[in-house]
């Protein structure tokens, strides 16, 4: 007989399981027709392509993204993108919710996920599994946290960083010990509870960035599990979230440990997270960026040509592959593949995902009577996300005049301020907002 558990030879200690994300209601529109994983960052790339990236330049290369909601789009880019070699024996593979005989319900929670998706990996031979979120900005060096997981002998270990009292109501936070152990810890605490419990931190903690106006310690969703331990823990009583059950429970019974994280980490799971976390992209100096020689961000190759520009002003911009601009104005705004805008347009301050596909100069037939394909003639963007193939009529502007923080309009919607047109999107000539 085949022994249960599959002997493989890549990297056979570390097997990462990325936590695909539940509705995305935060993000919406960009998750109305996507999960949260698969929603486009910096032009050109995807959310999961973070957390991906990291695995691979940490040679872990058995992956499992797990999913839920609106995953179509998400296993479309994982399929077209993560190839391994045959004989590598890496994947990476999408293990979708599944009502089963013993279990009719879907995902419950963070916890819950990993506790049906365990019949399926638990066959994999690995010591450890490395827990992370899909919706995630962050490089981090996976294999630094698995080594401090081991060399500190601990049981769980969960990647950390200092916040101000600002994040940490938003944030899981913890309380240490002298010698650096987690002893308590609290998921989206109030404000008035803070002071008691997170104000110890932990020896050396200074080094990773701790400073009086960063006085708590927050957990990053990133989680590193001994087997036993993982396993021992969702056998329970159905516990169905890591932060505000699992951890908890395991703290007295297991050893957890903190990593202190010194990069940049953004959780970009909200409309104004988004937002910042793009334009930050296209500021000198960033604390991100996807300009790294050593540890690149992968994504799918779409073999586009150069991006094309005719006689325009930009002035601190990523502008991606294929884009076409026309004598237009773009001010601090990411402006996605294939993007066409037209000409006298201004876009300051922006975020245009750009398109799937492109649209023929005399294609009215197709179009009927919507706008051609991108950004029109003499349109005035500021504050705004347009997604994918939306469609900006000539004239029109979107700089929310009085500032409304949210709103449902004609064609668009209004998310902390910020005006996001949604997938397929149409705005008419001459809208103004």
């Amino acid at each position: 007989m085949y022994p249960l558990r599959t002997a493989i030879a890549v990297n056979n200690e570390v097997l990462a399981l990325i936590l695909g994300g539940g509705q995305g209601t935060r993000l919406f529109p960009l998750t109305h027709h996507r999960s949260k994983p698969a929603v486009p960052i910096g032009g050109q790339y995807r959310l999961i392509d973070i957390p991906i990236s990291n695995c691979l330049h940490a040679d872990i290369r058995r992956i499992f993204v797990l999913t839920q909601f609106n995953s179509a789009s998400l296993n479309r880019h994982i399929a077209q993108t993560y190839r391994m070699d045959l004989f590598s024996h890496g994947f990476v593979e999408i293990l979708a919710a599944e009502q089963t005989p013993d279990n009719p319900n879907w995902y419950q929670g963070t916890a819950d996920a990993v506790r049906q998706a365990m019949r399926h990996f638990t066959r994999y031979d690995a010591d450890y599994y490395l827990i992370l979120a899909g919706d995630h900005l962050y490089r981090m060096n996976y294999s630094e946290l698995v080594d401090a997981h081991c060399d500190r002998r601990a049981d769980i270990t969960i990647a950390a960083q200092p916040v101000g009292i600002e994040d940490a109501s938003a944030m899981g936070i913890f309380r240490f010990d002298r010698g650096g152990q987690i002893v308590a810890f609290e998921e989206k605490p109030k404000r008035d509870r803070l002071d008691e419990i997170g104000r110890s931190i932990p020896a050396g903690a200074t080094f990773a960035g701790h400073t009086p106006d960063r006085p708590f310690m927050a957990s990053m969703g990133i989680y590193v599990f001994s087997r036993d331990v993982l396993v021992d823990l969702l056998s329970g009583d159905g516990a169905t979230d890591f932060g505000k059950e699992i951890i908890p429970c395991a703290l007295g019974r297991y050893r957890v440990n903190s990593y202190l994280f010194r990069g940049y980490w953004a959780d970009v799971g909200t409309i104004a997270s988004f937002y910042d976390a793009n334009v930050m992209l296209t500021q000198p100096g960033a604390p991100f960026t996807f300009y790294d020689p050593r540890r690149p961000i992968y994504t799918h190759p779409r073999f586009l040509p150069a991006a094309r520009f005719a006689d325009c002003a930009i002035r601190g911009a990523i502008v991606a592959e294929g884009c076409y601009l026309d004598r237009c104005t773009v001010e601090q705004s990411i402006v996605g593949i294939r993007t066409n805008v037209q000409n006298g347009s201004t876009i300051r301050r922006s975020v245009l995902l750009g398109a799937d596909f492109y649209e023929a100069d005399d294609d009215a037939t197709v179009r009927g009577e919507h706008p051609r394909l991108g950004i029109g003639r003499e349109v005035v963007l500021d504050r705004v996300i347009v997604d994918k193939n939306a469609r900006i009529g000539d004239g029109a502007r979107l700089v929310n005049e009085r500032s409304v923080d949210e709103a449902d309009g004609d064609g668009y919607y209004i998310r902390n301020g910020v005006v996001i047109v949604p997938k397929d999107g149409v705005i008419r000539a001459g809208t103004h907002v």
